[in-house]
């Protein structure tokens, strides 16, 4: 093992500081003008970072959002960043945070993917290929504990 690959010759300090973990963006009908992705954000680092921005070619405008209940309705509001605690994780998942696909350039079809380009606070940037997963199909968890 003497050849030394890219990405094992890094140093610890250009190691990103924060793991995406589980990516994936919800298949949306090829009309939907828009869809959102989700991952978990793991902070490796005694610093709290932020994710600033999501940039992505498969949309035209990229947004991080987030739901709140307002008066208990839950309405979508975008956000200017996202914290991801000191040594904890930030977890974008429906019903929470996400980042919205604007203007899909392309239909999203099952079993593809979509390139996001991660950038945060400190200037580190993560790329990621996001799965398209059909979330209805997975609303119901497998192991469930149902008797057959």
């Amino acid at each position: 093992m003497s050849h030394a690959h890219g990405e094992h010759a890094m140093s610890m300090a250009t190691m990103p500081s924060v793991r995406v973990v589980d990516p994936y963006v919800r298949l949306v009908p090829a009309t939907a003008p828009a869809s959102a992705a989700f991952f978990v954000l793991h902070n490796d680092s005694h610093d709290a970072r932020r994710l600033v921005r999501v940039d992505s070619s498969a949309a035209k405008m990229v947004e991080l959002h987030n739901h709140i209940n307002d008066n208990g309705v839950m309405k979508m509001r975008p956000v200017k960043d996202i914290e991801i605690p000191a040594m904890g994780e930030a977890t974008l998942k429906p019903g929470s945070y996400h980042v919205m696909l604007i203007d899909l350039k392309v239909p999203l079809k099952e079993g593809g993917s979509v390139p996001l380009t991660l950038v945060f606070d400190d200037g580190s940037v993560q790329k990621v290929d996001a799965p398209v997963r059909n979330i209805t199909a997975m609303d119901m968890p497998a192991h469930s504990g149902m008797k057959p």
